[in-house]
């Protein structure tokens, strides 16, 4: 094949060398616009894994790179007077230039055409070519001349960086945060050579404003950040290598996703790689990364395929499909480690203490959970938990302590034995509303398996409030006993505490029970609904009524009615549900609610009555005990719908009328919802909720182990964790992921107290290492 790489970045001249390499009769080109062995950028960084990769695809290149590279395991932060450190990281920093340079080099030794000084406008120029590699970076003109068919996803990140370098060496991975009068400033430094560090300066926008920064100049704005970072420099100067830019040389980050990443142009076959197909923050490092990864796995294909030229339609299509998996595995990653350093002034570091502000940052991508970071650093981990656990109440020695999850939690009166909720999941096993035995062993069974709470489905407020005939119901004497059944059984048989959630299915309710048909409305037996507006969920669902003042007085008293009669069963915790598209939630979201009277409109008259509910409950329950509110944090509907930022305006309403906890789930509110699945996919609004508002919050959605729950709890993302499936598919789930942890301590029921030693017996022999003989 005639193969033509335009631009000679980390990604065309790896592909180059290795297609050479592996298939010498390739006619291989690389077109390059700078000189010969001249480039600018300070460091670059990937992992160990990346380079034991490419020891395997070309190990005399990955050798030289080996000898060049500055290896590190350390993670060092300076945060408000502190200096924490942990080890086990694995970086490898190398010079840009010195990286290019080496792959140009083994391109020479391969007999690959080096072509410098040459800047292409388009794949045309090279029409013998048979296959075109687009490797000429995040403004690619070949990638720009087809924008139809690539489809570039665009979109410009709010913070300002600037790139800088200096003669200071740093032996770990060094992040600084400094504040001004203006706001929060950080550096992320590391070296790369035996002579220089990268020195990236990070804000905001607001700050780079208000300290004047774009009306500087280049020299200017060096001297504000030798003088803001002068501490961790100590005494040495910054430099830049971008005096070709006009300005400061401040840039926005540019986030780049393509929908296709080939084309025919009707001569030769055009393929994306590198940053001109897709670009990953600079907070995660992973950049050169999936440029290297994107050319090994290119290679692959050929090799799987053929390397015959009618093979490239199937080796395009096929290393598109599997190298956009892991891209936009990166790019998550990446995309949460980049926001977690837009938002780090106000929600971390102005609320965090030094030690959980370490443990945020190091999370911040979700790709390092706790008990990876276990396998990084046990010292510092197990120091991090005594930490924890310390400012949780308990006595702490020397030994491994409870991991967050297994702390206590006190909010008012109330002290749950540990940070897990058996979230309140729909059974539609109730008759008239009443808790039947089914209820009686579903929710026992689960405050004997280990949850700190334990919440019974949604109870409705009056029987027009349920969702189906079959939901619980909380409106009546002959219920409230029935509860006190369950509340009594769980305290005398756990540590458990008991929460109930009140609500009212709104526009949702009179539907059949859903084995019968989830949210479709009952043909016979339906009651009047009631809603924000006279809107109904499904196109055939009944259309509810708009609300008028005696409804929402009727409405109102039922809640109050029910949370006298909860008060009475000696439940611990009672919950507000205003999420999910339910009555409360159907006043919340401008998808629901489209009145023109006081309720209607503005955040603050779509809270109305959803707060007169809450204070007239709050009123009504004992002081000495919390009350939480269910929120749904995102309506999941594009430029319609309420957003986390809407939710956090809600849960301050929420939170100045006596609210003790934000429950952050999201969606359900209409049909149009298009949800963004993922582990912890809603956990980023509760972490937006607890540390921008100030008030705690309940994580939900998609946890399913310890590593989850500890993750988020220890890192100060949520105070408490509700697992729902996980729950229904094992009671026990709670004891038995401690067990899985190595965590012998956790108490089991007495009655089962025999088969505790023997689960964690079995499963360490399943984990132990296999012996060979």
């Amino acid at each position: 094949m005639r193969i033509v790489c335009i631009g000679g970045g980390p990604a065309g001249l790896y592909f180059a060398l290795l297609m050479k390499k592996l298939h010498p009769a390739h006619d291989i080109r690389v077109i390059e616009r700078n000189k010969p062995y001249d480039t600018f950028g300070w460091g670059v960084v990937f992992s160990d894994a990346t380079m034991e990769s490419m020891k395997v695809w070309d190990a005399e290149s990955a050798a030289i790179i080996q000898d060049a590279f500055n290896h590190w395991d350390d993670i060092e932060v300076l945060f408000k007077g502190t200096r924490q450190r942990t080890s086990g990281h694995g970086f490898v920093g190398i010079g840009r230039k010195k990286l290019l340079n080496i792959l140009q080099q083994r391109c020479e030794e391969l007999g690959v055409e080096l072509v410098f000084e040459t800047d292409v406008d388009s794949d045309t120029d090279y029409a013998d070519a048979d296959l075109v590699i687009a490797s000429d970076g995040f403004n690619s003109k070949i990638r720009n001349r087809y924008p139809d068919v690539f489809q570039p996803d665009l979109v410009t990140r709010p913070n300002r960086y600037i790139w800088l370098g200096t003669n200071k060496l740093y032996d770990a991975f060094t992040f600084d945060f400094r504040k001004t009068d203006h706001g929060w400033f950080q550096a992320h430094i590391y070296k790369f050579d035996d002579k220089t560090s990268t020195f990236i300066v990070e804000t905001t926008e607001e700050a780079y404003e208000a300290h004047g920064l774009g009306e500087m100049d280049q020299q200017a704005s060096i001297d504000f950040c030798e003088n803001l970072f002068s501490e961790v420099l100590d005494g040495a100067s910054l430099m830049t290598n971008a005096r070709h830019l006009r300005g400061s040389a401040w840039l926005n980050f540019n986030r780049l996703i393509c929908g296709k990443w080939s084309h025919f142009n009707g001569n030769s076959h055009v393929v994306l790689m590198g940053d001109a197909a897709h670009t990953a923050h600079f907070a995660i490092g992973s950049g050169t990364k999936l440029a290297i990864d994107d050319a090994i796995e290119l290679t692959r294909q050929f090799q799987l395929h053929g390397h015959e030229k009618e093979k490239i339609p199937a080796v395009l299509e096929t290393y598109e499909e599997i190298r956009r998996v892991d891209v936009a595995r990166i790019q998550n990653a990446a995309r949460n480690a980049m926001e977690w350093f837009e938002v780090v002034g106000r929600r971390y570091a102005d609320t965090l203490e030094p030690e959980q502000f370490m443990y945020s940052m190091l999370t911040r991508s979700q790709r390092i959970s706790h008990e990876n970071l276990r396998l990084r650093d046990k010292t510092w981990l197990e120091g991090y938990e005594r930490w924890f656990a310390k400012k949780s109440g308990l006595s702490v020695g020397n030994d491994r302590c409870l991991p967050p999850m297994f702390t206590p939690y006190k909010l008012r009166g109330v002290t749950l034995p540990n940070r897990i909720v058996v979230s309140p999941m729909a059974m539609y096993s109730a008759k008239d509303g009443l808790i039947a035995d089914f209820h009686m062993v579903h929710l026992g069974s689960r405050a004997m398996g280990g949850a700190g709470l334990v919440f019974a489905e949604m109870t409705c407020v009056s029987p027009d409030a349920r969702i189906t005939p079959g939901c619980l119901g909380l409106w009546n004497e002959e219920q409230a006993a029935q509860w006190r059944r369950v509340v009594d059984f769980v305290h005398g048989n756990s540590a458990a505490k008991v929460g109930i959630q009140i609500g009212h299915a709104g526009r949702k309710g009179a539907t059949k029970l859903a084995w019968e048909g989830i949210d479709q409305p009952l043909e016979e037996g339906a009651w009047p609904l009631y809603s924000a507006s006279a809107m109904p969920y499904l196109k055939h669902s009944q259309v509810p009524k708009a609300m008028d003042r005696a409804d929402m007085d009727r409405v109102l008293a039922d809640h109050v009615r029910s949370a006298e009669l909860a008060a009475t069963t000696g439940a611990d915790w009672l919950e507000l549900h205003c999420a999910h598209g339910y009555l409360l939630s159907s006043f919340l979201s401008p998808l629901t609610n489209h009145r023109d009277d006081d309720y209607g409109g503005s955040h603050e008259n779509r809270a109305r009555f959803p707060l007169e509910v809450f204070k007239a409950v709050r009123a009504v329950w004992p002081d000495d005990k919390p009350i939480s509110v269910r929120l749904s944090c995102h309506d999941w509907v594009d430029g319609a719908g309420n957003t986390p930022e809407d939710a956090a305006i809600f849960a301050q309403m929420f939170k100045d009328a006596g609210a003790d906890l934000i429950d952050c789930s999201s969606g359900q509110v209409s049909k149009e919802e298009k949800p963004v699945y993922g582990r912890l996919f809603q956990t980023p609004f509760s972490d937006k909720i607890r540390n921008e508002v100030g008030i705690p919050t309940i994580a939900v959605g998609a946890i399913s182990e310890a590593d989850h729950a500890n993750s988020i709890i220890a890192a100060g993302r949520a105070d408490l964790c509700a697992v729902a499936r996980p729950h229904l598919a094992d009671p026990a789930w709670a004891l038995h992921e401690a067990a899985k942890i190595g965590l012998t301590t956790v108490a089991w029921p007495k009655q089962y107290q025999s088969s505790k030693y023997q689960y964690e017996t079995n499963l360490a022999r399943a984990n132990a290492p296999a012996v060979v003989k």
